[in-house]
């Protein structure tokens, strides 16, 4: 029997794909399936960022390109930046990468291993966790409460830190709450963080261009304070609809940049060249059709929370950001896991059990509003239909 490393046997991941796989799965046997689990925008990628990409191929970008991008993208990303939080970093210290987790990977990789310790959001995005536990570091959850909106609490985050925090992983706004933590919290935190120097920080803001109601993103980058040990997630995934291509960028601080340039070329060297003649069209181009997007998944977020308060036993809060709502369910009866599946079996409709995100994701489910608004309101009506008939 071949005997892997333990490791491995921690390692955990991300049910969404799971339940996406069910549902295709049952589509292909007839089913009539809404899927409002998948985390992705129901939306093509910008014609002209296609165009881009196919220009490249044309005029011959079909080698590698430096580990850490091609400077053009490193560039735009800097000034992207520079525009959207008023700091302006090096190209040097931007890393292009295959897709947002891999700079969780790296991240987690470099500050993990037994006998310390790293937070995380619990709830949050599951490869937080899976990751820590896969160094053998012990994951210490930070909780994001419903009371507080999803935000964190800076006060509760600071008093997790101890003597063996390596690294503290924050998401605003964040998966699968759509919290967004606003500045008088984010601020308690920077100037909390004094006391801890040696703790790094991974903020993930893969989600910074979807706020709703006027809500301000603030990212961590804007803070002088944090810059030296702070790494940046982000990318184009979400924002320029461009799941499939796995594009993301991370700004890493001088001390940590080219330990994360070795990782680089150790593990995919380089990414697809023509994908990054395509993110540099993203952010150099027309912004219209992110503008367009987010206008509809505000409408759609609208609907789905005004559908959800509606429901049986079920309330939700207004999400300020991202494309998920995290209705509470306690009072259905149901435990969140069961009750996920059954829609799905049942009544047809695709969401993920809140457990899937942490233990504080008990009695909670979680629905992307990345569909259209005719199928939000169908299955909107089909779980309405699915708690009136049944009971636990």
């Amino acid at each position: 029997m071949l005997k892997t490393i333990s490791g491995f046997d921690r390692i955990g991941e991300e049910n969404a794909f799971a339940v996406l796989a069910r549902a295709t799965q049952l589509a292909s046997e007839g089913r009539d399936i809404i899927n409002l689990g998948i985390g992705q925008p129901d939306f093509q990628t910008p014609e002209h960022i296609v165009e881009a990409a196919i220009k490249a191929l044309k005029d011959g970008h079909h080698g590698y390109t430096p580990a850490t991008g091609i400077l053009p993208l490193r560039e735009a990303v800097c000034a992207d930046l520079s525009k959207r939080v008023g700091f302006s970093p090096s190209p040097d210290n931007v890393l292009i990468v295959p897709g947002g987790k891999v700079t969780m990977f790296m991240a987690i990789l470099m500050f993990g291993e037994p006998g310390t310790e790293i937070l995380y959001p619990d709830p949050g995005f599951p490869i937080y966790r899976s990751m820590i536990e896969f160094t053998g570091a012990k994951p210490i959850p930070v909780p994001i409460r419903e009371e507080n909106d999803f935000a964190f609490s800076a006060e509760e985050t600071l008093n997790l830190i101890t003597e063996n925090t390596r690294l503290l992983i924050l998401n605003s706004p964040a998966n699968p709450t759509g919290g967004v933590t606003p500045r008088s919290e984010i601020e308690k935190l920077v100037k909390g963080l004094e006391a801890h120097p040696n703790v790094a920080i991974l903020s993930d803001e893969i989600y910074a261009q979807m706020t709703y109601d006027g809500t301000e993103h603030v990212s961590l980058a804007s803070f002088e304070e944090v810059r030296e040990r702070l790494i940046l997630l982000d990318g184009w995934s979400k924002t320029y609809a461009m799941t499939g291509w796995r594009m993301g960028y991370s700004l890493w601080p001088d001390q940590l940049i080219d330990k994360a340039r070795k990782l680089a070329v150790n593990a995919w060297s380089c990414v697809n060249a023509p994908a990054q003649f395509a993110g540099l069209a993203a952010l150099t181009g027309p912004q219209q059709p992110v503008v367009d997007m987010v206008t509809e998944f505000d409408a759609r977020r609208k609907l789905v929370v005004d559908g959800l308060n509606y429901l049986p036993n079920m309330t939700c809060r207004t999400p300020l950001g991202a494309f998920y709502a995290f209705p509470n369910i306690k009072t259905t009866g149901w435990k969140a896991k069961p009750l996920a599946s059954a829609l799905l079996e049942k009544a047809g409709v695709a969401v993920i059990g809140g457990p899937d995100f942490g233990t504080l994701g008990e009695g909670y489910i979680r629905l992307s509003y990345a569909n259209s608004q005719e199928n939000i309101e169908r299955a909107l009506v089909r779980i309405r239909e699915f708690l009136e008939g049944t009971s636990t």
